[in-house]
This record gives C-alpha cells, sequence and structure tokens, in this order.
C-alpha cells in the first residue's frame, strides 16, 4: 500500500471495515454498524473505490456496503470517502459469497451491485466467474420483495453469460426485458470510471442488466 492507503487505513479501518472471516456467526446486524436502520445496498468487488466513494455520496439515505479481497483497493476506496465525506459507507474484506452465505440475512437487501468483475476471459477460466447460477440465485434470495440486481461488464461474452444466468433465476424478472437484447439503458447516475473510458477506446461495448425481486 502507498503511504496516503496506509495511513487512511489505520485510520479508519477499525471502525468503518471489517473481515469476513472475522465477523461473528449469524446475519451481520448493520443497524448497530451504521448506528441506524436504512435500505442497505451492497457492492460486490469495489476494486479500487473510484465508483463506490461517489455513489456512497450521492445516496447518503442508504446503509452502503462494499466488500472486496485486495486490500490496497478497500484502503484507497478509505482515503476517497474520507476526501468525500461520506458517512454511510462499510468495508468487508474477504469472500462475497461467504459474506452472503452466513452473514447477511434472506430479504435483507435492498440493491445488490456488480461492475465490471473480473471476466476470467480464457474459456478454462469461465467457471471462476462470480456471476453463476448459485451465486445469483443467493443473491436474489438475500435481497427484498422489490431489491434490485445492478450488473455492468464491458466483456460482451460475459455479459450473455450474464443475462442467460439472471434470466434463469426465479426469483428475479428483467426490468428491461422490452428493451433490444434485454439489456438495461446505461443510467446517468453510475459512474464513468477511467476503467469504463479504456474499454470504450478499445472497442468494447459496455452492457448494464438490471433485474429485481418482484
Amino acid at each position: 500500500m502507498t503511504v496516503g492507503q496506509q495511513r487512511a487505513w489505520d485510520r479508519h479501518w477499525p471502525e468503518l471495515g471489517a473481515e469476513v472471516a472475522g465477523l461473528p456467526d449469524g446475519p451481520l446486524d448493520t443497524a448497530t454498524w451504521f448506528d441506524r436502520t436504512a435500505p442497505v445496498v451492497l457492492e460486490i468487488g469495489s476494486g479500487m473505490g473510484e465508483t463506490t466513494a461517489q455513489l456512497a455520496a450521492a445516496q447518503p439515505e442508504v446503509n452502503y456496503l462494499a466488500v472486496e479481497v485486495y486490500k490496497p483497493g478497500l484502503a484507497q476506496l478509505l482515503l476517497r470517502a474520507e476526501n468525500f465525506g461520506v458517512t454511510n459507507l462499510r468495508l468487508l474484506r474477504g469472500d462475497a459469497v461467504v459474506l452472503l452465505r452466513e452473514h447477511l440475512a434472506p430479504g435483507s437487501l435492498d440493491e445488490v451491485r456488480i461492475y465490471f468483475p473480473d471476466p476470467w476471459p480464457k474459456k478454462r477460466h469461465h467457471k471462476r466467474r462470480l456471476v453463476q447460477p448459485e451465486t445469483v440465485g443467493l443473491v436474489a434470495s438475500r435481497l427484498a420483495p422489490g431489491g434490485v440486481l445492478h450488473l455492468a461488464t464491458d466483456w460482451e461474452n460475459y455479459a450473455e453469460q450474464m443475462l442467460e444466468v439472471c434470466e434463469a433465476e426465479p426469483l428475479l424478472r428483467n426490468r428491461h426485458a422490452d428493451e433490444p437484447g434485454g439489456w438495461a439503458p446505461r443510467p446517468d447516475w453510475r459512474p464513468v470510471t477511467k476503467f469504463e473510458n479504456r474499454a470504450h477506446d478499445e472497442g468494447r461495448v459496455i452492457r448494464d442488466l438490471i433485474f429485481e425481486r418482484p
């Protein structure tokens, strides 16, 4: 980690962060951790936090959870959140599937966001992709009625897999099924990151998918 990241980690992690592997058994008590009851948004794979910090700042009315395995990324997110004056963000380091399965109660989430997950582009590695039937079924079970699963990717093959997997999940409905291909229009509130600009420059089409639990 950089010096700045380490300082942000030392200042904020004890209060705002937790290790998934170190959580107590049972559901995460978000109301106590955030010191309020509010809609809960979970972002899986917050990366370096460029999008996450902006989204949390733009939605002060929600309790925003970000789960990521990469420690320098979480430290950078703490630094960005500090710069934005964000107070409604909590960070979790570890396996998102373990978090969902063991520490988030059914119906406890209002939205799950998965933006630009690792595409594992080689065919033999596709089984490592996060968006698989079992994971999507687990996410869907944790959404409250009316809850949303929002995905975005710049890899065409992965976008098609996401669409197929989500459409096969009986708990979910494509909010934009009537749009061409079933793709969602790009929400203007999702920040355009350097990563996304690079994908555009390299000629890759960004696809958004928005599914909801009826």
